[in-house]
């Protein structure tokens, strides 16, 4: 995982890096409501098992983005993807191969692109302005967690900026 400011003034492919070449930590991450794990070797699904265990997350599915797996789709579904949205249930993801960026808002509204890659594990918190997009790759499997039945509901900006898990999220990385 790698974490840096998003160069918003480069509009070349969304799938290009876009990196201003100020880095974003972990902690950085953490503050704003991101969590990372790596979890991997001969463990990983054992570890993985033991954190959704830990976090409640109780159901999961598979989701491979690429060209071959979604044939027509797959320019369509990128775009809907890498719409500024939000969630109200936290967003998890388990990176079993591949790679990708998440591009999150933190708390002054500046873009952090997130890549990442196999044994790459991510949760981002409920509120929480996000997209995602694959990289030059254009393949990335993932395993993607829930705490209740698989849901998939996406609240685009700026329909989301009065919803309820927008205020909460907010307060919570301005405490």
């Amino acid at each position: 995982m790698r974490a840096y400011v998003y160069d918003t003034s480069d509009p070349s492919d969304k799938r290009e890096a876009h990196d201003t070449g100020v880095n974003k930590t972990v902690e950085d991450l953490k503050r704003i409501g991101v969590l990372y794990w790596q979890i991997g070797g001969p463990t990983a699904m054992e570890d993985l098992n033991a954190l959704a265990k830990e976090r409640d997350y109780k159901n999961r599915d598979q989701i491979c983005v690429s060209p071959e797996t979604m044939g027509e789709a797959y320019e369509e579904k990128l775009k809907i993807f890498f719409a500024e949205h939000l969630h109200e249930d936290e967003e998890i993801r388990y990176v079993v191969d591949g790679t990708g960026y998440f591009d999150v808002r933190d708390q002054d509204d500046v873009w952090i692109r997130i890549q990442v890659e196999k044994d790459d594990m991510l949760v981002l918190p409920a509120g929480i302005y996000h997209r995602f997009t694959a990289d030059t790759n254009n393949y990335i499997k993932a395993i993607r967690l829930f705490k209740d039945e698989p849901k998939w509901v996406a609240i685009n900006r700026p329909d989301a900026d009065d919803n309820k898990h927008r205020s909460e999220y907010l307060q919570s990385i301005m405490a």
